[in-house]
């Protein structure tokens, strides 16, 4: 017999319920414009959020995936080319960069914040490198002060995967932001989701968004007048029309995460490892991560008691059969490793009721 859940990891029906009238409102004025490919929708999402995050240039696409394929393609990187990513990251990442043809350099991640060491960057640039990809983890900024320098010193570009980081301040200045380029995913679970596959790459830089621009649709430089071979990756006006309505909402979703996140760690500080906060990064809670090395039990015990929730990420990329191309064996990167075999998610989401996080952390207490 099942066991009812009485705390879901995520609960993307309570959210739509507060925004119902609003969405459906916003997608009947889609379906009646009968604009579903790159309609007006498209161009105010692109727009506002471009504002959200002050920078120049948002250009939406088919999906976090994409953005950040197309985002290296537009930077030159291609077969022969390396790029720099965390080896602590969702594999998505790792598949931008094999998708442009160019090798994934892995880099292990701090143990504090479980972001991409900086440190370990400068050993891991060869005369191939051609990009360093931080990715704001779980909602925390990298060190982006830092990996920008090392780039500036290497003259190597940066592109950021700021898939889970939508909203996300480093020193007051939004993620996604810093480099080149930044790419974010709107997958339904994000804290900026759509109902569906969206992205989006954000660029200060015009002739980089003019490219981002052709080659997310057939590398058109105007109608049946093609530049170069580009694919078809369009954010799609539905999905735009619901991130309009959703992105007036994203600060006050992101303030409860951090609000949670606040009651969690007090709780279970001298239980647990309980995320880092890097006083310089504005986290905003896409995930809470904690460790402990018996995770199996406690995922069993929460289980048991109604409470779901998600392991980010079991299995480290070279690790992956996908990647054994890379020839990196168990040990390689032992932060990773060792974050792999202990971390969990708890339950996380803006419309958590105080009465659901009570639930969370009585049955950690009689773990």
């Amino acid at each position: 017999m099942s066991v009812q859940t009485m705390v879901p990891f995520v609960d993307l029906k309570a959210q739509y319920q507060t925004i119902r009238d609003d969405v459906r409102a916003e997608v009947d004025n889609v379906f009646e414009s009968t604009q579903f490919i790159l309609g007006d929708a498209v161009e105010k999402f692109e727009r506002d959020f471009a504002t959200y995050l002050g920078a120049k240039h948002v250009i939406g696409v088919g999906s976090g995936l994409d953005a950040l394929r197309l985002a290296l393609e537009a930077a030159g990187v291609g077969a022969g080319d390396e790029v720099i990513i965390p080896a602590n990251t969702f594999i998505a990442t790792a598949l931008g960069v094999s998708a442009t043809g160019a090798k994934p350099v892995l880099v292990d991640c701090r143990e504090d914040t479980y972001q991409i060491d900086p440190a370990l960057i400068e050993q891991a640039i060869t005369p191939r490198t051609k990009v360093i990809m931080p990715v704001h983890l779980y909602g925390q900024s990298a060190d982006i002060a830092a990996i920008i320098e090392i780039a500036r010193n290497h003259k190597l570009e940066v592109i950021e995967d700021a898939a889970q980081a939508h909203g996300a301040r480093f020193l007051g200045q939004r993620c996604g932001t810093f480099g080149l380029a930044g790419c974010f995913s709107f997958y339904p679970g994000k804290n900026l989701g759509a109902y569906g596959d969206g992205g989006a790459v954000v660029t200060n830089d015009d002739d980089f968004a003019k490219k981002l621009n052709s080659l997310r649709n057939y590398g058109q430089k105007q109608k049946y007048v093609h530049v170069e071979k580009g694919t078809n990756s369009r954010l799609d006006t539905v999905q735009a029309a619901i991130l309009n309505v959703k992105l007036r909402h994203l600060d006050d979703w992101n303030a409860a995460r951090r609000a949670h996140a606040a009651i969690y760690s007090d709780s279970l500080a001298d239980k647990f490892i309980v995320p880092a906060l890097d006083p310089r990064s504005e986290h905003i809670f896409h995930l809470y991560v904690v460790r402990t090395r018996n995770r199996d039990e406690l995922q069993k015990h929460l289980n048991s008691r109604g409470i779901q929730t998600g392991i980010h990420y079991p299995i480290p990329i070279h690790l992956q059969e996908a990647y054994r191309d890379l020839g990196l064996e168990k040990g390689s990167f032992p932060v990773t490793e060792k974050l792999a075999d202990e971390i969990v998610s708890l339950p996380m989401f803006a419309e958590l009721s105080h009465h659901q996080i009570e639930l969370v952390l009585e049955a950690l207490s009689t773990l």
